[in-house]
């Protein structure tokens, strides 16, 4: 097998790899959360049942409807697992190195969000129209956010290319633990609570209309279409997990040329830092709160301030090794 044919395989084996994991990370979540509650939970295969069931229903549409409503559901799916293709997971290097980079992975995923926007305005209905202004005022202040967090960390590397941000860190680990990538990490993990629609944000497992924002837009699907949102908002949780995971702690990535062993490491080094991401979120869930809807942009803006101080510090820092 030539190195074209092997890099088009690991980018389809990864993208097809973290679609049927995502729904157990989410089930995991919820289970951990359960059990420090005191509750025995559902266990963590109730995603991946639930979103079988979905696909065992009938789809309805509300009258008035365009195909906005109808495509969704197609764009934002197709949105996650584009990016989980184009994301270095356990893999450093593949096919879609050129396109892997942050500004076009920021744009893919604004996409499906702009498509579900779009798609809880076209309902007509009140909810949905209230989950889509409140998702546009927090889409407006993550996505500059993320920009600039994963801009802080790409300085040292002298390019934005996701595959060569991982590629510096493993070079030079310590990077990692710079100022400014200390800054663009609690940057970045604040809004991958809001992209996530995780708490203290939003609450996926309410349906209250002065609370809900993320569910709000979902609220008239059902069906097909309804699984494949659900699927799509798992995919993208384990994205942003891995994300955060190989943008600040790359140890264990496998090289595309490694041998059989350093793929099956990178496997089991990118599944153990998801898994201790994805615990870490469900317990903290059980000891915060969710915040006023007023509060939210005030978290989000702070946020922005913390990733612009992280440019500000990687610049520095640059500056003084030369």
């Amino acid at each position: 097998m030539d190195f074209s044919q092997m890099t088009y395989l690991y980018l389809i084996l990864q993208a097809v790899l973290l679609a049927l994991v995502s729904p157990f990370l989410l089930g995991m979540i919820g289970q951990i959360r359960s059990r420090l509650e005191g509750r025995k939970g559902p266990g963590i295969g109730q995603v991946r049942r639930d979103i079988r069931k979905y696909f065992r229903k009938n789809s309805i549409a509300p009258i008035g409807s365009t195909a906005v409503f109808s495509l969704t559901p197609y764009v934002y799916f197709g949105t996650a697992v584009l990016a989980a293709a184009i994301t270095p997971i356990f893999v450093s290097s593949l096919i879609s190195d050129t396109y892997a980079d942050l500004f076009a992975l920021v744009g893919i995923l604004f996409l499906g969000t702009v498509s579900l926007i779009l798609a809880g305005l076209d309902t007509g209905t009140a909810f949905g129209g209230m989950g889509a202004s409140r998702e546009m005022t927090i889409l407006a202040l993550v996505e500059p956010t993320i920009l600039m967090s994963i801009y802080a960390v790409s300085i040292p590397s002298h390019s934005s290319n996701l595959t060569a941000i991982v590629r510096g860190l493993l070079v030079h680990p310590l990077q990692a633990f710079l100022p400014g990538n200390v800054l663009a990490l609690a940057a970045l993990a604040i809004v991958v609570l809001a992209e996530t629609s995780r708490l203290p944000i939003d609450n996926p497992s309410t349906h209250l209309e002065l609370t809900m924002i993320h569910e709000a837009m979902i609220l008239e699907y059902a069906g097909p279409k309804l699984a494949l949102l659900e699927w799509a908002s798992a995919i993208r949780l384990g994205v942003f997990l891995s994300l955060l995971a190989n943008l600040f702690l790359p140890f264990g990535i496998a090289n595309l040329g490694g041998s059989f062993p350093d793929i099956l490491i990178g496997l089991a080094a990118i599944s153990l830092k998801v898994i201790f991401l994805g615990a870490a979120i469900g317990a903290a869930e059980v000891f915060i709160a969710k915040l006023r809807l007023f509060r939210v942009p005030e978290l989000l803006a702070g946020s922005f301030v913390i990733s612009v101080l992280a440019v500000a510090g990687s610049f520095l820092f640059s500056a003084g090794l030369r």
